[in-house]
């Protein structure tokens, strides 16, 4: 029987010069096995003698070279199959040093290979990072260029200007170092949000306040002392602009602090952009209140103050054309407070019903497609089909797929634990410029879901390498969205998913929609009579252990070849093993001194079982997935839900979870929802230590919700939803926003003690007059030097696109509201005669 025989190599009998030798345990097998020279010496092992005539492995078995038994395969272009590795970068690696590392560490390999075996890069993440550096550097040397230009507009003075724009890459190499030092790598968030408007503007403030003074102060200086009065001036211009220049920053530093309590993905996003941002602006403030002033007294040269320049000249149109609109809002000012209120509510009952998303998705350029086969088809129909498909679509898209490579079940080492009947497409795509069937990813995807949907009994979903990586170590699943149903019963869970499926595919939005299989996969159930085996005297565990040592194998030991290790296993040929009537027919020893087939002491039949049994915390669950095309994910899921909740009642102990890219939605805005607040509370008392006063502080702070109608309006007009990536926009708008009302408010206190102008109305028309520059300056910068990010097309640019639009709509009705809201409301406050005063 097969038990002698599993028994004599596990036991390591052998036969050396003919005598019977026993070995004792695993460890003499081991032993005794690495003496054997050759498969002759293993074929000549003893396995028992009656009498004279002994019994060896030879006359009983095959001994031969196998392999292990295949969970997976993989194949490449319909050219059958190939042999292939995936990569894993180490936790907290530099991603372009890695990649850079097993480049050269394959060209090495290459060399020891045949010539006739090759290694081929399908998916190479250095080609998705170097196109986003690229969209990066592109937009960061124009942002440069834009604020170099609206800088030189508003001055007119060039070496003003060249002053100014020098803060920029000293603001870097301060952020570069700082970066380093706090081990925060570089990538598309942490370099591509950087806002050279930020960084310059307190330079700004320090310049125009410094070229101002030196026009008026220098008038009638003799010349042997204009260098000892140009440092005095600019000494004096610094002292009486600094509080705003670094309350200014820390408040900008302040609304940033919400983004780096972010947990999970979005943690790992944008706190090395908010990290990035923060000590580029911590830089920013140390060259405006040290290098910039100092520079200042060096070059720059005072200009007459009745020779206006082109800078002064378009100022001053700006300013007489804003005039009348300031007289205006004086004589109706409850007016203007009433439609602001007005305009909020709009912006909120916008922003209520924009719906949302985590985070906008990035444009791999390729494809990761899940195939999915009927339940129980095996792998060597799985591999079939993958070459049949692969040849199709290379056939009607040449000019479109670059590569297409299929991985198939599980690998040798489980990173991805799926069935046989599981197939992943990766799809390398070539450059869009050859394209010829369709012009946009959306289109190509359309057509590669027809051909793909002519395959009967499929089960498809679209994703990217990377992202469905992330949905996959997310959720357990490949989609946008899963919904888990946990519960006991298996045949309830599969009812309760396919009643779901059959709900996520008539909403608008949904596609790719699908159920895991839990059920439906063919088994030989094995079911013992205890009583005869009872009788017999045979124990379970020995029936048990002889169908898998039959069917299964199972491993007696281990061979060496040199370095090499290798199992040594036993079970049945393949023509004893070839269905239920061979399992039937097994031998088992009995007690009694006979054998009996299984058959005698079990019933065998084949049923449908479960396929598939996923736990989370201990529970069983079901996963339903789809993917979200056309309609933002937090309005597809509420809809989901009441639709479900509607028509779908779930026994005692079944529930319903939300995942996926949802489930991160909703964990950031809970974040958020507890961390801006307290960082609002922080910046108005902020606002307090720089003023002094409740009603001041109040004024400037106002800002900050009204701000916010141009970032909802924009990002509503750009058919944006909210998302993450805004969120961190609106975040961003707050501080530029405050940094204005700073600047304002600021200057009327001055105004009114230091120079003594009573009378509020024109107290306001001097501070905005003189003023009017710096607001002006600040806001265009910033939002100007977001334009770029927000009109750019290229990898990575989705995820910045929602975050520069916002900042640029909020910043547009900031200056507006700057300029003539707050004006208004500083004087209802501070009117003596309307005793509003706090």
């Amino acid at each position: 029987t097969i038990q002698e025989l599993f028994s004599a190599l596990e036991n390591g009998n052998s036969n050396t010069g003919g005598a019977y030798i026993e070995k004792e345990g695993i460890a003499y097998l081991i032993r005794g096995i690495g003496l054997a020279q050759n498969i002759e010496d293993i074929n000549n092992i003893l396995i028992k003698s009656n009498g004279t005539v002994p019994v060896y492995v030879k006359d009983v078995a095959n001994v031969e070279f196998g392999y292990s038994v295949r969970y997976g395969g993989m194949t490449m272009g319909g050219n059958g199959e190939v042999v292939g590795a995936v990569v894993l970068m180490r936790k907290g690696e530099n991603a372009s040093k890695v990649v850079a590392n097993i480049k050269k560490r394959v060209t090495e390999i290459e060399k020891m290979l045949p010539d006739d075996l090759k290694i081929k890069v399908f998916i190479d993440r250095e080609n998705l990072v170097n196109r986003a550096i690229k969209t990066v550097v592109k937009n960061l040397f124009e942002a440069f260029l834009i604020v170099v230009f609206v800088v030189f507009i508003f001055l007119g003075d060039f070496r003003a200007s060249l002053l100014v724009a020098s803060v920029i890459p000293l603001s870097l190499f301060t952020m570069i170092i700082l970066m380093n030092y706090f081990h925060v790598g570089g990538n598309l968030m942490s370099l591509g949000a950087i806002d050279f408007g930020l960084t310059v503007d307190p330079a700004i403030i320090v310049v125009e306040s410094v070229v101002v003074s030196l026009a008026m102060g220098l008038k009638n200086v003799k010349p042997h002392l204009i260098q000892d009065a140009k440092d005095l001036i600019v000494r004096n211009a610094t002292f009486e602009i600094k509080r705003s220049v670094v309350y200014g920053g820390l408040i900008i530093l302040i609304v940033y602090f919400p983004i780096m309590t972010l947990s999970g993905i979005e943690g790992k996003m944008f706190t090395p952009m908010a990290l990035a941002v923060s000590f580029a602006i911590i830089g920013a403030i140390i060259l405006a209140l040290t290098y910039v002033p100092m520079m200042s007294a060096l070059v720059l040269k005072p200009h007459d103050p009745e020779h206006k320049n082109f800078a002064d000249n378009m100022v001053n149109a700006m300013h007489r054309g804003y005039e009348p609109i300031l007289h205006f809002s004086f004589r109706f000012k409850y007016t203007i407070i009433c439609f602001s209120f007005a305009m909020l509510y709009v912006a909120w009952l916008v922003f209520s019903n924009m719906g949302g998303e985590f985070i906008p998705k990035l444009d791999e350029g390729d494809y990761n497609i899940e195939v999915r086969n009927p339940v129980g088809v095996s792998l060597t129909k799985t591999i079939e089909l993958s070459n049949t498909i692969s040849k199709i679509l290379q056939r009607k898209f040449p000019n479109e797929i670059e590569t297409l490579v299929a991985k198939i079940g599980t690998s040798e080492i489980p990173t991805d634990p799926v069935p046989f009947e599981s197939m992943d497409l990766m799809i390398t795509m070539k450059d869009k410029s050859l394209w010829k069937v369709a012009k946009t990813k959306d289109e190509f995807t359309e057509l590669l879901s027809k051909e793909l949907t002519k395959f009967p009994g499929l089960t498809i979903s679209f994703s990217q390498p990377i992202e469905s990586r992330f949905n996959d170590m997310i959720s357990g699943a490949k989609t946008d969205v899963v919904i888990k149903v946990f519960g006991d019963d298996l045949d309830k869970l599969t009812k309760i998913g396919n009643q779901i499926s059959g709900i996520l595919r008539k909403l608008n939005g949904s596609a790719d929609v699908q159920v895991q299989k839990l059920g439906g996969l063919p088994q030989i159930m094995v079911k013992y009579d205890r009583r005869l085996i009872a009788y017999y005297g045979i124990q379970i565990s020995e029936i048990n252990n002889l169908i898998q040592v039959g069917f299964a194998g199972s491993k007696t030991g281990k061979i060496y070849e040199g370095e090499n290790r290798f199992d040594l296993s036993v079970r049945l040929d393949n023509e004893n093993r070839n269905g239920i009537e061979d399992l039937m027919n097994l031998q088992i020893n009995t007690n009694k001194g006979i054998t009996i087939p299984l058959r005698e002491v079990a019933e065998i039949k084949i049923e449908k079982g479960a396929s598939e049994i996923s736990r989370e915390n201990g529970q069983r669950k079901l996963n339903v997935g789809f993917n979200v095309r056309g309609r933002d994910i937090e309005s597809i899921v509420s809809e989901a839900q009441l639709a479900i909740d509607k028509q779908i009642t779930l026994p005692n102990g079944f529930r319903l979870d939300y995942g996926g890219a949802f489930e991160n939605l909703l964990r950031a805005k809970s974040r958020l929802s507890v961390v801006l607040p307290l960082s609002l509370v922080i910046i108005f008392f902020l606002l307090y230590a720089t003023f002094g006063t409740f009603g001041d502080s109040l004024l400037v702070f106002s800002g900050i919700p009204l701000s916010a109608v141009g970032g909802i309006i924009a990002l509503s007009m750009s058919g944006m939803a909210f998302s993450i990536s805004a969120g961190i926009g609106f975040i961003s708008l707050f501080g530029i926003a405050v940094l204005n009302g700073i600047l304002l408010i600021g200057h009327f206190k001055t105004l009114a003690g230091r120079r003594g102008i009573d009378d509020i109305y024109e107290r306001v028309e001097i501070g905005i007059k003189e003023r009017f520059r710096q607001v002006l300056m600040t806001s265009a910068t910033a939002a100007l030097g977001f334009l770029p990010m927000a009109l750019s097309h290229g990898a990575g640019a989705e995820i910045q696109k929602p975050l520069a639009t916002v900042v640029i709509g909020g910043l547009i009705t900031s200056t507006i509201l700057t300029l003539v809201v707050l004006p208004i409301l500083y004087i209802v406050f501070n009117d003596r005669k309307i005793n509003l005063r706090f």
